[in-house]
């Protein structure tokens, strides 16, 4: 008896092979970067042709003729600004290189494509090398010390091209990412130059420096600019600095070196008095990661003495013979001279007083805001009032009547600007002392010889102000949903319905919370929906009536998520509470402050769906109504009812429009059906006007330079806002 071995056949594909995995993936990678697998085939051609990768190519017989650098040039070695790039010092340096482009320059080209990324990264190198030469030979004909010993110098790499490539890339990134990478590629190229010194720091720093502007000239697709745009980043980077510069004082103690400005060691500086400056800049680092304006003021009159000291000495340095006192006093001074520019351009972010300024009140001023929060929760206010805890806020404290503890029983938030004292939002006392709160205020603000006025109060508030012989003028329309009987059904409710069906059909989830709840994956998506918003407009971030994510991570504050099936956050709205007042206490009614959503389909149609599952979600736990906010600057009606008085603020309003749609968001707003109630900004008379006018722009704009407010003055009107 025979037997046949019967043998299965499949359709499937064999499985492949980890050999043949990798080969496809590096076959895949090079069709997508031809450039950089372009310059890795070669890097490693040479590596093998040339045994770089494992000998030492400056003992080489050839190395002269393919190296770069000043004798090169002097030689007439022109084709070595050609040949230099494809070669490594030392083979640990050649295989580094393999890296570093396969990361860089890889990185780079995704962002710019081939063409571009080969252009950056040929003359990237040539003005990187050229450059270091048309500073060490005058640096050397002066007797610079430093540049005399980078004049007998050669050196090969590419390391520069990918300097170039990576500093023009980040022009194409969107906030926070492009601040933040370029901070990287600053912190390494200017420490590298200022406490090492080599050719090749040199050069890396030309060609960052060139590349970066040439990116932000031709590269950046929708933001502009090179600081930071955010008050939160602004914090967060002038911090950072200050704490780079510390851990520079670290490293230069305990690894001295030569570098541009001579040896970085400086002999009079102890242990002790190293730690000393250290714990200075790092407790000068928290204050200005939390916005002190006292740190600010500290730090900006530091790095404007060092960094004029600095610019001092290094001008002794370079033209006559003098020693200076190592990187301590120079190389960090030039830091410094960093640290002030971002201090000076973010002054905007640091408003916040170590002491608050509190009036009529004996409580302590680290207590201040938790005071007004108790006086919001026992007599309510407006939709608007909670806006008052928010910092930096002065605070007025008065009334006719005492609490328990004898403190007044009612408070008025203002900010400062331009001699003008801006009262936000109605009054929070009981409805009894609300007049004579006013009144004292007033008193108050004209015996500081300050203009004064109330901006964003409610009609209750204009009218008594009326009776007082002020002017009233509406500067938006505050729009309500009221809640009770809402019910998403008839034909005006058409497209919120189509929102949330269009939400729950693609598996987007509604999450509603405290933000400081939420997982830390979460909050940092919203930081970067919030900021990515804020990069796409020419001007800062605005303040004042118009909260940030640091606003949204109040206990009191609800937070609204649409989160897709994939666990992205798509967008995110922020609600503030307003409290009932009186005996019942509670919360009657809940403000509309965040309003951001991510770029791309995805999020189409999620602000809509936010707002009316959070409608819903208030409506059953007994809220009243929920305001979707007055925009600021902003109203409905025809231009010819506008007064001749108002019409400062209206323009205001129009030359805001192209960057952040208050107008056009009023009519967004408009398909929730909202009632609608007036907005008012009430003050003594007409001669007032222009100062106040200028006082609210400096408000909402703390931070904007004078280019920026040009650019706002020339600016027209939008027809469209996205949300």
């Amino acid at each position: 008896m025979s037997t046949q071995q019967i043998t299965e056949t499949t359709d499937e594909p064999a499985a492949r092979s980890p050999l043949t995995t990798a080969g496809h993936a590096v076959a895949t990678a090079a069709r997508r970067l031809p450039v950089t697998a372009a310059i890795v085939a070669a890097l490693l051609v040479t590596g093998l042709v040339f045994e770089t990768l494992w000998r030492s190519a400056r003992n080489a017989s050839w190395f002269p003729d393919v190296a770069y650098g000043v004798p090169a040039l002097e030689g007439g070695r022109w084709w070595t600004l050609v040949t230099g790039p494809w070669f490594g010092l030392t083979p640990l340096q050649h295989v580094s290189l393999l890296v570093l482009v396969a990361a860089g320059i890889g990185a780079g080209e995704w962002r710019l494509g081939p063409a571009r990324t080969a252009v950056v990264a040929a003359v990237g190198q040539l003005i990187g090398v050229l450059g270091a030469a048309a500073v060490i030979v005058p640096g050397d004909a002066v007797g610079w010390e430093w540049a005399t010993e980078l004049s007998v110098l050669l050196d090969v790499g590419c390391s520069t091209a990918v300097i170039a490539v990576l500093a023009a890339a980040t022009a194409t990134l969107v906030s926070p990412w492009r601040l933040r990478a370029r901070a990287v590629l600053y912190g390494y190229v200017i420490v590298s130059f200022l406490f090492v010194g080599s050719l090749a720091d040199l050069t890396h720093l030309i060609a960052f420096v060139v590349f970066l502007f040439v990116g932000e000239r031709f590269f950046s697709r929708t933001e502009r600019g090179l600081a930071p745009r955010t008050r939160r980043e602004t914090r967060l980077v002038v911090s950072a600095g200050m704490w780079f510069i510390a851990a520079v004082h670290v490293v230069v103690y305990f690894l001295p070196s030569d570098g541009p400005l001579g040896p970085t060691e400086a002999d009079d500086v102890s242990l002790a008095g190293m730690l000393l400056s250290v714990l200075i800049a790092a407790a000068t680092a928290e204050l200005l990661r939390r916005g002190y304006r006292l740190a600010w003021g500290v730090a900006l009159a530091y790095a404007v003495v060092t960094a004029i000291a600095t610019l001092v000495v290094t001008a002794l340095v370079v033209a006559a013979d003098f020693e200076s006192l190592g990187a301590v006093t120079l190389g960090t001074g030039l830091l410094w001279i960093g640290e002030a520019v971002l201090l000076v351009v973010g002054r905007g972010a640091f408003g916040v007083r170590i002491r608050q300024r509190v009036t009529g009140s004996g409580v302590h001023s680290d207590e201040v805001v938790e005071r007004v929060r108790e006086l919001i929760r026992r007599h309510g206010g407006s939709t608007m009032s909670w806006m008052i805890t928010w910092q930096p806020m002065n605070y007025f404290f008065g009334g006719g009547r005492e609490d328990a503890t004898g403190a007044p029983d009612g408070v008025v938030g203002y900010r400062m600007h331009v001699g003008t004292i801006i009262a936000l939002a109605d009054p929070v006392a009981d409805p009894a002392d609300r007049d004579t709160l006013l009144t004292s205020f007033v008193d108050f603000a004209e015996a500081q010889a300050a203009v004064p006025c109330l901006f964003s109060v409610s009609g209750e508030t204009a009218d008594r102000m009326r009776a007082h012989g002020w002017r009233a003028l509406q500067i938006a329309e505050d729009t309500i949903m009221d809640l009770p009987d809402l019910e998403f059904s008839g034909k005006k409710w058409q497209k919120i319905r189509t929102a949330m069906n269009k939400a729950t059909k693609s598996g987007t989830t509604f999450v509603s919370g405290l933000l400081r709840e939420q997982p830390a994956s979460v909050l940092a998506q919203v930081r970067e929906i919030s900021e990515q918003w804020v990069g796409d407009k020419e001007l800062p971030e605005m303040g004042f009536t118009l909260g940030t994510v640091e606003e949204a991570l109040d206990d009191d504050v609800r937070i609204a998520l649409a989160v897709d099936s994939g666990g992205v956050v798509q967008a995110a709205l922020s609600w503030l509470p307003v409290y009932r007042g009186g005996p019942d206490g509670g919360v009657r009614g809940w403000t509309l402050d965040l309003m951001r959503k991510r770029n791309g389909p995805g999020a189409n149609n999620m602000v809509e769906f936010l707002i009316a599952r959070s409608a819903l979600q208030f409506r059953e736990e007994g809220a009243d109504y929920v305001s979707l906010s007055g925009a600021p600057l902003a109203r409905s009606g025809d231009d010819d009812e506008v007064a001749v008085l108002d019409r400062g603020l209206d323009l205001l309003g129009q030359a805001l429009e192209p960057y952040y749609g208050f107008r056009s968001l009023h009519h967004f707003k408009s398909k929730f059906n909202p009632r609608i109630e007036p907005v008012y900004l009430c003050f003594r008379d007409e001669a007032d006007l222009p100062r106040i006018g200028v006082a609210i722009g400096r408000a909402y704009l703390p931070g904007a330079t004078t280019r920026q407010l040009a650019a706002l003055a020339r600016s027209g009107t939008s027809e469209t806002v996205d949300v």
